[in-house]
């Protein structure tokens, strides 16, 4: 949990841990740096506005380090500033003032996709399920996706999102529906959000990201991977 009031700080340690987390603080983004990097939390709870880094290069540093699923909590309540932390790597956004009960149901939801992860990460017998497309190499046992041969990192939410659009290849997917079972029933950050992960995920996997060969776009209803 990073942010520069100790007073909500406490407030939210003391909530989560009411729900059973272990939470550890910090109160400055070169702290945030710090602590991250020692103890590898399973979730980042990151405010924007820090004294010494702000969160928005907190978050670009860790996301290079840590697949970690980060949820941004800001004042700042415009569009452009959700895109931007979701650009640069966050999971999840959160615009102050926010209820608790709200926090703790993200909170919830983001821990409950890394636990999913890590099932699909242990050996699931002798041949783990790979997705295949073309040079497109999607290991879901061991968390990976490969092109040409080439490790490509995802952030989390963009595995997720390649493995279901792959697993539904050919099928048009609306962003309603790639929201309701990618971030859950607790999400309302806006289809926007599928837009911002979906041009992400182009930018790594295709030889064009501005004409598109795996991800087309339907317009006016959403996405569908080349079958």
């Amino acid at each position: 949990m990073v942010d520069d009031e100790p007073a909500l700080v406490d407030t939210i340690r003391y909530n989560l841990k009411r729900e059973g987390h272990e939470v550890s603080v910090a109160y400055d983004g070169l702290e945030a740096l710090e602590v991250a990097r020692r103890q590898q939390p399973d979730l980042i709870v990151l405010d924007v506005m820090l004294p010494k880094l702000d969160g928005f290069e907190v978050c670009r540093q860790l996301r290079a380090e840590t697949t970690s699923p980060i949820l941004m909590l800001t004042a700042k309540a415009s569009e452009i500033d959700k895109v931007v932390g979701l650009e640069i790597g966050a999971d999840d956004y959160l615009a102050k003032p926010f209820s608790f009960r709200e926090l703790i149901a993200r909170v919830r939801a983001s821990l409950r996709r890394v636990q999913m992860l890590r099932a699909e990460a242990r050996p699931a017998g002798p041949v783990d399920e790979q997705l295949v497309a073309g040079d497109l190499v999607v290991d879901l046992g061991r968390h990976e996706v490969r092109k040409a041969g080439q490790p490509i990192p995802l952030k989390p939410k963009e595995f997720d999102l390649l493995a279901y659009l792959m697993r539904n290849r050919g099928r048009v997917l609306t962003r309603d529906v790639l929201l309701q079972n990618l971030w859950g029933y607790e999400y309302d950050g806006g289809t926007r959000t599928v837009d911002v992960h979906v041009r992400g995920l182009r930018e790594k996997i295709e030889d064009d990201p501005s004409t598109p060969y795996w991800i087309q776009t339907v317009r006016g209803v959403g996405y569908r991977f080349r079958a």
